[in-house]
């Protein structure tokens, strides 16, 4: 449980980075799918779950943690709550992968398992849920979510990374031991 608050607050700081706009899309760019990822490789599947949904309950109590200060209720329906909503289902699915090959752990494994959830999956739940959100087509939020590959596929780099470097005191590298 300590981790999983840990993970929430470093979600939480993420958001301190300033998000960058595109201008074409109505979800900005921003460094807390870094998080999402890291939370599911490093934590597993329970804890990373938790500290998602942990972090979700704090943006509709209004904790201003998301890029630019945001928060509340009215976050979780606009054009970024598909996004938003989908990271605890993608740091769980995260998890399960990555407990799956812990014991023959590398980074090239867990970047493409950190790319097919936390790229591919978050856009593909995201994009759709933004466009009928803003009344555009299903395709235009699609294609507009391909702006976000370099920058999350450079993410699932760098989880995976950290994730194998610090999987001696990973808690699911203790739970594999028992």
């Amino acid at each position: 449980m300590v981790y999983a608050a840990l993970f929430t607050a470093l979600i939480s700081v993420l958001g301190v980075v300033p998000p960058i706009s595109l201008g074409f899309i109505p979800v900005p760019i921003t460094a807390q799918t870094l998080g999402v990822m890291l939370a599911g490789c490093f934590l597993g599947k329970k804890s990373g779950t938790i500290s998602l949904i942990l972090f979700i309950i704090l943006v509709a109590l209004g904790l201003p943690i998301l890029p630019g200060g945001r928060g509340g209720l009215s976050v979780l329906v606009g054009p970024s709550a598909g996004y938003i909503l989908s990271w605890p289902l993608v740091a769980f699915l995260i998890g399960y992968a990555s407990e799956k090959v812990w014991g023959s752990l590398k980074t090239w494994k867990l970047f493409i398992i950190n790319f097919v959830f936390g790229v591919v999956l978050v856009s593909l739940i995201g994009a759709p849920i933004m466009a009928i959100i803003t009344h555009t087509s299903v395709w235009a939020g699609l294609v507009g979510a391909t702006a976000f590959l370099p920058g999350d596929t450079l993410k699932a780099i760098i989880a995976a990374f950290l994730a194998v470097q610090l999987k001696s005191i990973s808690p699911i590298e203790q739970k594999s031991q028992s």
